[in-house]
């Protein structure tokens, strides 16, 4: 079989958030860079997962000139609510906070129309693809598109941003990573309703468990219920859904269709350090914060910041000083979102359920949630969480 080769500066594995900003980034700046992606384009734009953009992730699309990519159908911060044994509890989203709740979906479309829009590269339905020569001055990637014809592009630098089960971690040889890693204990029943959000929505504590109603677009709802780690789906039929969703909220939630119900183990993972030679991880292809944290979107725009930064002085003025740290800058940055994750999930999971940590760390719970909502500064952290949970 013939193979193509072609030649770019960069190549990027994955046209996800991480991915699409860092080659929106690098095409403002003139880098040439090439997007490959094994899912359709219909495929990627219609995928539902949450989309919290907290204040810094707001700024930085606008320091780089995308705010645009902001636009949609994104919902400011603080329209849903937090509700504790049916009490729905107040929440000032203050002056200063610029969050916003932005379907991932309309974020990856928008992210894709500008990219294509100012001549980006981006090759959907890239199959088979793997990497080559990662050590070299000119690292390989190998792929089949849609027509089954083999290419190879050669190029300086790859960024691996195609997830936690994707190709470019896979890559790197066994023992060059380290993986930190730690598993909560409980897991999260996960349904996407063709149901609008509307009031109540947000998050529930209640001593059945952890609650959420989050909306995914004008007419899609995720819906999460903390259930035990060994729960299966059959323990879940659709009348048992809006009956536990409607108590943990203590009153009457919108019902409608199911169109998906998993249930998904809660964990945090960091892989260290997060590059092999000229192999850059980013997003969940490194890292995997707990969706109660609201914070894995704002993990992946910093990722490919620095990256882009690092790249940018590389490329541009033979600086390689921020490309050697990059894994440094990063994992910096990740452990102390993994802390909040980690105190975040915690608490909210003990201060309901008992039958996880007892009842006296859930009356510890309880008393930390109180004094957390006399803080100025809890209000934005809670607002963040009841809009878009990840």
């Amino acid at each position: 079989m013939t193979e193509t080769l072609e030649n770019t500066t960069v190549v990027i594995v994955g046209a996800g958030v991480a991915g699409l900003t860092l080659g929106n980034f690098l095409l403002r700046n003139g880098i040439s860079c090439t997007v490959v992606e094994k899912h359709s384009r219909a495929y990627v734009e219609q995928r539902q997962r949450a989309g919290t953009i907290d204040t810094r992730g707001v700024r930085l699309f606008r320091a780089w000139g995308l705010e645009e990519v902001l636009a949609g159908n994104p919902i400011t911060e603080g329209e849903g609510g937090f509700f504790i044994d049916g009490e729905e509890m107040p929440i000032d989203t203050g002056d200063d906070n610029e969050s916003l709740y932005c379907p991932q979906q309309v974020l990856v479309r928008n992210l894709t129309d500008i990219y294509l829009r100012d001549g980006g590269d981006l090759r959907f339905e890239a199959a088979d693809v793997t990497l080559e020569n990662l050590h070299g001055a000119n690292p390989l990637v190998h792929y089949q598109d849609s027509t089954g014809s083999a290419k190879t592009i050669s190029c300086n630098f790859i960024a691996g941003c195609d997830g936690y089960h994707g190709v470019s971690r896979a890559s790197i040889p066994e023992g060059a990573l380290t993986r930190f890693s730690h598993e909560y204990g409980y897991s999260w029943l996960s349904i996407l309703a063709d149901v609008p959000a509307s009031h109540p929505s947000g998050m529930a504590i209640h001593s059945l468990g952890l609650a959420g109603l989050i909306p995914r677009g004008a007419n899609a709802s995720r819906i999460y219920l903390q259930c035990p780690p060994d729960d299966v789906i059959e323990q879940w039929p659709d009348e048992r859904i809006w009956s536990e969703l409607g108590a943990r909220f203590g009153t009457p939630v919108p019902t409608g269709p199911i169109a998906d119900k998993r249930i998904l183990p809660l964990r945090s993972v960091v892989y260290s350090p997060m590059s092999h030679g000229r192999l850059y991880l980013l997003g969940d292809a490194a890292h995997i914060v707990p969706p109660m944290s609201a914070k894995g979107i704002n993990l992946a725009l910093n990722d490919a910041e620095v990256l882009a930064h690092a790249l940018i002085a590389q490329i541009q003025r033979g600086d390689a000083s921020l490309l050697d740290s990059y894994s440094d800058t990063c994992l910096s940055h990740i452990w102390n979102y993994q802390a909040f994750a980690a105190w975040i999930t915690e608490l909210m999971h003990n201060a309901g359920d008992a039958s996880y940590a007892g009842e006296f760390r859930k009356q510890i719970a309880r008393a930390e949630l109180q004094r957390q909502f006399t803080s100025s500064a809890a209000n934005q952290l809670f607002s963040e969480l009841t809009s878009g949970v990840n």
